[in-house]
């Protein structure tokens, strides 16, 4: 008997899916119709040195930039979050990361150098080429099939370094490209050491150009089991502080403390926080793909508000210049007076501070531009974009997918086990095996009778159980004793392996416990798990969950 409630979760997925599409569709033709010609016109991209907007932009999948000083673990990170290795990793105490890496899914494994990355037509980041060729050498993608990259992409920053030479040895401006993919990021992560709480220069740099962005940094300070619990409570407080001098928001940035790779804590003093901690990192990543479209329409929002305010300001200046004589004495005039300048149009406005360039690079800008070539205010384009403000906006606002549309989208994209972004890994925390059964993502727990956690393994194994010939759908217990055997592990493992597998207990193996099997190995032979006691119920196939349930059913009767 079908389970029930299956059709009508699917049904709901898929409405929040088209939902979001619908969003995204319309976000293009609003930019398209009313964004689009006032950027022209009044030239943004040359004033706030910010391309426009290409359809790909709008469909791109939520991105998640890493940035932090050489060694802080931003590539273990990275590994960690995808359970796995991934093409070009470099990892290492030194400086080991020396360019942007985007991780990126894809069928097979492979590296994207930056040329081809930033001319592709289905990746937002042909923005990229004006930073030339010395920083497109230094980018690369790296693409691995992956459930996690299934819902977002993540960039690796180069590891940040202290003094001019490192700075001026990179060829190009770290500082604006870090600022690039800022704006296009859905969230940020600024990884820091626990051994080392210095700001360098640069980094610091780094963390300027982030201004604007503050709703989207989170901070980790890693290799925190590394030090005892008296240590720990000094650090962080020692980081806040830091914080606090280098970032100007009047908000308390969001410290995750924890140990953020796949090996055993070495200190078990703050075990119990480190698993709360990560739980609560995991949730703000596991939320991203429900709130692309928020954030997509956000940041329509504040682009539609800087355009609106250069129009402004352009059509201003054009008003005040001469008809006939004295034109460049009357610009420089302009250009030295310019904070009274922004002052007299916030005022007749009614403009936000915010939404005004930074008036020293705005000012260079103007020093290459005519002022009589300049555009006049069209009230028209003022018009338009306040009623996008005013009524597409909310409307559009009220079409996106609810809070409690969310579980699908979270769980069937982020959660397969191999790939999950929290590492299973029972006995990390000192634990038995509570790891396994956790629920950080926020999704719903009656939803897993039809949810299993191991699909996209079985979709990768399937060619390697038909090679072993299986004979009516089964593997004979010679063959399945064989491959077992082939990966090394002692013989009281596998005997434990081969009783969680076997779940029928008919001393063969059909294709759902074979991948069970070869999971358990996986996690035993490449990432040093322990075995557990049971199967999670997320691990276990769904055509052997009754089984399961009625054989712990029989032995609780027999107690």
């Amino acid at each position: 008997m079908a389970s029930s409630g299956s059709p009508e979760k699917h049904a709901g997925a898929n409405e929040v899916s088209d939902r979001t599409a619908q969003v995204a569709a319309r976000l293009k033709q609003i930019y398209k119709k009313y964004v689009y010609p006032v950027e022209k016109k009044y030239q943004y991209d040359f004033f706030f040195e910010s391309p426009f907007l290409s359809d790909v932009e709008f469909d791109a999948k939520p991105q998640v930039l890493l940035v932090g000083q050489y060694s802080v673990g931003k590539t273990s990170f990275i590994r960690y979050l995808l359970g796995r290795d991934f093409p070009g990793q470099r990892i290492g105490p030194e400086p080991t990361t020396d360019r942007f890496t985007v991780l990126l899914n894809g069928p097979e494994e492979r590296t994207i150098p930056g040329n081809a990355l930033s001319v592709h037509p289905d990746l937002p980041f042909k923005g990229l080429e004006r930073f030339g060729v010395n920083f497109l050498s230094r980018l690369e993608g790296s693409q691995l099939s992956s459930s996690v990259l299934r819902s977002v992409t993540l960039v690796d920053t180069p590891g940040i370094l202290s003094g001019e030479k490192q700075r001026t040895n990179r060829g190009y401006d770290f500082t604006k490209v870090v600022a690039w993919f800022a704006e296009k990021a859905d969230l940020i992560i600024l990884l820091f050491d626990a051994h080392k709480l210095d700001i360098s220069d640069e980094l610091k740099g780094a963390i300027d150009v982030l201004k604007g962005h503050e709703d989207k940094i989170r901070c980790i300070l890693n290799k925190a089991d590394q030090i005892d619990r008296q240590q720990l409570m000094r650090v962080y407080g020692a980081l806040l502080w830091s914080l606090g001098k280098t970032m100007s928001s009047p908000e308390v940035a969001r410290v995750y403390v924890g140990s953020f790779w796949q090996e055993p804590l070495k200190s078990m003093d703050n075990a119990a926080l480190f698993e709360m901690e990560e739980r609560d990192l995991m949730k703000d990543l596991a939320v991203l793909p429900r709130q692309s479209a928020v954030r997509k329409i956000n940041e329509l929002v504040k682009r539609i508000r800087k355009v609106k305010t250069l129009a402004y300001i352009i059509g201003h200046l054009k008003s005040q210049m001469p008809t006939l004589m004295g034109k460049e004495k009357k610009q420089q005039k302009l250009i030295q007076d310019l904070p009274n300048v922004f002052r007299s149009i916030l005022k007749k406005y009614n403009l936000a501070a915010g939404d005004f360039p930074e008036i020293q690079s705005f000012a260079a800008k103007l020093q290459e531009v005519k002022f009589q070539e300049l555009a006049p205010l069209n009230q028209k384009y003022i018009d338009d974009l306040e009623r996008v403000l005013t009524d597409e906006i909310p409307q559009l606002m009220s079409q996106l997918p609810s809070e409690r549309d969310s579980p699908e989208t979270l769980r069937n994209k982020m959660t397969s086990p191999e790939n999950m972004p929290i590492p299973k890994a029972a006995g990390k925390f000192g634990k038995k095996d509570d790891n396994y059964e956790g629920n950080p993502f926020g999704y719903d727990e009656t939803d897993q009778e039809r949810y299993w956690a191991l699909q996209d393994s079985a979709d990768r194994l399937k060619n390697s159980y038909l090679q072993l010939g299986p004979e009516g759908g089964y593997l004979s217990t010679e063959k399945a004793r064989d491959v077992l055997l082939r990966t090394g592990l002692e013989k009281d493992q596998l005997r434990q392996i081969w009783n969680l597998s076997d779940m029928d207990r008919d001393g063969l193996f059909d294709f759902d416990e074979y991948v069970v099997a070869m999971f358990l190995c996986d996690a035993v032979v490449q990432k040093g798990r322990p075995i557990p006691s049971e199967l999670p119920a997320t691990v276990v196939p769904p055509s052997k969950r009754e089984l399961l349930s009625a054989r712990k059913q029989s032995a609780f009767d027999g107690e």
